[in-house]
Parts: structure tokens; sequence; C-alpha cells
């Protein structure tokens, strides 16, 4: 598995997101302190505390190059 950190600090960057990373494959996973949620869930992602960064964790590593490629608006 690999990380990164994503910053969505208002709706639009939340938005973006989410249909960024719909389009791809695979499992990830967003986490902010101990609550982990999906990341292709716009539900989800506002549940978290979007003040702090918060951490995707992609399950596949093959993925990684395209996910932080396309994501790169969103990582800090």
């Amino acid at each position: 598995m690999a990380e990164l950190n994503i910053s969505l600090n208002t709706v639009d960057k939340v938005k973006g997101f989410v249909n960024a990373i719909s389009s791809l494959d695979g499992d990830f996973d967003l986490s902010s302190g101990r609550y982990v949620v999906d990341a292709k869930s716009i539900m989800g992602i506002f549940s978290l505390d979007l003040s702090k960064v918060l951490r995707l964790t992609v399950c596949d590593d093959s993925l990684f190059e395209t996910v932080s490629a396309k994501l790169k608006d969103y990582t800090v």
C-alpha cells in the first residue's frame, strides 16, 4: 500500500477529488485520525475533519503513479 497526503479544504475541492478518483479503478481509503472512509464516497469524505490534511491510501501499489499524477492538484 502507498499513501498520499491530501488537502480537501473546500467543497469544490471535494467534488473535484471525488470526480477524479471515481474515474480510477481500484480501492482507495481516505483517513483523518482514526476515521477511515471510502475515498470515492462524497458523503464519507464530508464526515471527516476537512480542516486537516487527510491521508489517501492506495491499496494497489501498481496504481500509485497514475493516482499521484491524477490527484496532483490535491496533494500536499
